[in-house]
C-alpha cells in the first residue's frame, strides 16, 4: 500500500469505529475504502470483520456506564450472535466469490435503506416504548432468534447490523434505547470476532488491512462513545448514503 492508501484505510476504520458505536453502519465506509484500493471483494470483507473487532470492543467500553446491570442479557443473546455469526462465515465461505459479488449490492442497498429509515425505525420503537408495559424483562420471546438471523447477516456481510440489531431489541425489549445501544455494541463485537475466527482459519485475510483497522476504530469507538450523541443524525446518514452508493459504483465497475 502507498502513504496514501495506509492514511485513508487509518481512517476509514476510525470514522467506522465511531459511526458504529453511534449508529451500526461503519462497513459503509471501510468496505468501500479496501475495495477503492484493489482489494478483492472477499479478502477485504473478512480483513474487515477482523479488523474492526477492537473497534466494536472500544466502543462497548465507552458504554460501560449503560452496560451497568445488564450482564444477563447481554450474556443471552450473545450466545445467539455467536451461533449467528458462525453461520454467516461459514456461508461466506462455502458459497462461491461470484454469489458474494451478486448478494453484497443487494445487502449494501439494504444497509442504505435501513440507515436512511433509521428515523422513523427510532420513532417507532419510542412509540413501542410508551404504548407496552407488559414485556418480560429479557424481552419479547422472538428477540433470541431475531439477533441470531442478525448474526447470520452480520457474519456474511455486516453493514447497518447495527440498526438491525436496535430495530429488534427496541421492539422487543422494554429498556432505554441508549442502554440497548450498548448491548448492540456488544453483539456486533461478538459477531465480528466469531466470523474472525473462521476466516483467520479458512481464507485469506490481508494482515496490513486488519492492522489499519483495529488502530483507527479503536480510537474512533472511544470518539463515537463520547462525541457521537452530538453529532447532527442527518450529516451522519447522508455520509454514510454517499459511500454506500460510492461502494455500489465501485462494484459495477469491477464487474
Amino acid at each position: 500500500m502507498s502513504g496514501l492508501e495506509v492514511v485513508a484505510v487509518l481512517v476509514a476504520g476510525l470514522a467506522a469505529g465511531a459511526i458504529n458505536t453511534v449508529v451500526g453502519s461503519g462497513t459503509l465506509i471501510t468496505f468501500p475504502t479496501l475495495l477503492a484500493i484493489g482489494v478483492p471483494p472477499v479478502t477485504a470483507n473478512v480483513s474487515n470483520s477482523i479488523g474492526l473487532v477492537p473497534g466494536s470492543v472500544s466502543g462497548a467500553i465507552g458504554y460501560r456506564r449503560e452496560l451497568a446491570g445488564q450482564a444477563g442479557r447481554a450474556v443471552r443473546l450473545a450466545a445467539a450472535s455467536v451461533v449467528g455469526g458462525t453461520v454467516g462465515a461459514v456461508l461466506l465461505i462455502a458459497l462461491p466469490d461470484e454469489a458474494f459479488s451478486t448478494i453484497v449490492p443487494v445487502l449494501i442497498v439494504l444497509g442504505l435503506v435501513m440507515v436512511v429509515a433509521q428515523p422513523r425505525i427510532s420513532r417507532w420503537v419510542a412509540a413501542r416504548h410508551e404504548a407496552t408495559g407488559g414485556l418480560p424483562e429479557q424481552g419479547a420471546w422472538w428477540v433470541w432468534p431475531g439477533v441470531l438471523l442478525v448474526g447470520v447477516y452480520g457474519g456474511y456481510f455486516g453493514a447497518a447490523q447495527g440498526i438491525l440489531l436496535m430495530a429488534v431489541m427496541g421492539i422487543g425489549i422494554a429498556e432505554s434505547l441508549q442502554r440497548l445501544n450498548a448491548v448492540k455494541n456488544i453483539l456486533g463485537a461478538v459477531v465480528n470476532a466469531v466470523s474472525g475466527v473462521v476466516f483467520v482459519v479458512v481464507a485469506e485475510v490481508d494482515w496490513a488491512v486488519v492492522g489499519l483497522l483495529a488502530a483507527g476504530s479503536v480510537v474512533g469507538g472511544q470518539v463515537g462513545a463520547h462525541y457521537g450523541r452530538r453529532l447532527p443524525p442527518a450529516a451522519l446518514r447522508g455520509t454514510i448514503v454517499v459511500v454506500g452508493v460510492v461502494a455500489l459504483a465501485v462494484f459495477w465497475t469491477r464487474g
